[in-house]
């Protein structure tokens, strides 16, 4: 199985408000660089979409690291938040319906297919592949900005 690593991050200039998304996929010496833009967004989603835009670039199962600053994305596997809202017919403990199902269920199907780690990092801080995330998301909503919402 292919190792892959991937790092994301998401912006929202307001929240909700025009988003951005940033990935890079790294695979030995090769690296990719994935980004995109929504208008009317939130950062969670933003977060969200910037995972699953870049495991969907993945063309089989594969072994990835995926690095985020995302404690929302990051706790929905790691703390199981996912496999409990599933189990509660996607309700979450304040008793109202998940937010973003949709992208979760996404990531759901998409973490069934490749044996994925989900990595905290620290947001804004010396992580070159984080910061570069965050100019990709950024630089989408810049580029953007005059796009009507």
């Amino acid at each position: 199985m292919k190792k892959v690593i991937i790092y994301t991050d998401g912006a929202c200039s307001g929240n909700p408000g025009n988003g951005g998304w940033g990935a890079i996929l790294k695979y030995g010496e090769k690296e990719m660089e994935i980004s995109g833009y929504e208008v009317d967004t939130t950062n969670n989603k933003m977060e969200l979409t910037a995972a699953i835009e870049a495991l969907k670039k993945l063309k089989e199962p594969c072994e990835v690291e995926l690095y985020s600053d995302s404690a929302y994305l990051i706790n929905g596997f790691e703390k199981k938040w996912l496999i409990i809202w599933k189990k509660n017919g996607w309700v979450n403990s304040s008793k109202e319906q998940v937010k973003n199902i949709e992208l979760w269920k996404e990531l759901d199907r998409l973490n069934y297919i490749h044996k994925i780690t989900w990595i905290k990092v620290k947001g804004h801080s010396d992580n070159v592949y984080n910061n570069r995330c965050d100019k990709l998301a950024t630089d989408e909503i810049k580029k953007n900005k005059n796009k009507l919402s």
